[in-house]
């Protein structure tokens, strides 16, 4: 089996990469639209392009006349800043200039990935990787488990050993609450408000920054809350889009499903970094 490669499954519209001895990464992927054909076997990474130039195919223009014979790097070119051409034709695995295509059927036969999961695979791939596309869930190995090691028994001693101490358990995590949520439009907010496991990692994580204010001088209170306050925006607007959250997204239980798996794991580390604090 190779030391590194590459499984895309259709059913979960993620990627996997794959490599011994490191635990699996995965990144949501936007796949073929209805009616596409999607090859379902083995290739491999034949081309590394950096800010590739996008070649409509003769098919894709005749559907589209308005199509111009090709788009050089930038903003508009739908393929992003990284392209990993594949050994079927016309078939890469690229970026996108529409983030929110990622997660749906809604490519021309490519494999689309977040601008910043691109970034992320094409520095981790090299040429000549396998790749291999599945219609059902992707076998992702499991980690291995711990190997026990004996431990020698302990000598006898000649006197008893002290009793241990009492064990104090910490204090439990206080959770505040987000008195957004009575009114939460945004997909994100209105997400987490509604599912109790989401809303009582936001809540520790809140009550957590609220117990570090209340630890704080006066005088650097305001500042710090309003630090804080614009941390909480840039976080949302960073999981927003790596976890493709948007409207309407409950209609397809496969996007819905991953995006609540991502928006759990943000909010987990969101809550670690705040224990930190």
């Amino acid at each position: 089996m190779p030391a590194r490669r590459i499984v895309i499954s259709l059913t979960e519209r993620r990627l996997h990469l794959l490599e011994e001895g490191h635990p699996p990464r995965s990144f949501p992927v936007a796949i073929g639209r209805p009616g596409v054909a999607i090859p379902l076997e083995d290739s491999r990474v034949l081309r590394k392009r950096r800010n590739p130039t996008w070649h409509p195919t003769a098919n894709q223009r005749r559907e589209n006349p308005a199509l111009p014979a090709s788009v050089p790097p930038g903003p508009s070119n739908p393929l992003g800043k990284f392209a990993l051409d594949l050994g079927w034709t016309a078939i890469a695995i690229h970026g996108t200039n529409d983030p929110d295509s990622v997660g749906r059927r809604a490519s021309g036969g490519c494999f689309r990935l977040l601008p910043a999961d691109i970034a992320t695979l094409f520095e981790m791939v090299p040429v000549g990787t396998p790749v291999r596309v599945v219609s059902g869930p992707a076998i992702v190995p499991a980690p291995q488990p711990a190997i026990a090691v004996a431990v020698p028994a302990a000598l006898p001693t000649l006197t008893p050993p002290p009793s241990p101490l009492p064990t104090v358990a910490p204090p439990p995590l206080p959770i505040l609450p987000d008195p957004r949520c009575a009114t939460a439009g945004a997909p994100l907010r209105r997400m987490i408000c509604t599912m109790p496991d989401l809303a009582a990692l936001d809540g520790r994580a809140r009550g957590l920054h609220q117990r570090h204010l209340a630890a704080l001088p006066a005088e650097r209170r305001d500042a710090a809350a309003y630090a804080l306050l614009q941390e909480e925006r840039r976080f949302d607007d960073r999981i927003t889009a790596r976890c493709w959250v948007r409207r309407g997204m409950e209609e397809d239980p496969a996007v819905a499903a991953a995006a609540e798996a991502c928006l759990r794991d943000a909010l987990n580390v969101r809550l670690e970094e705040a224990k930190r604090r």
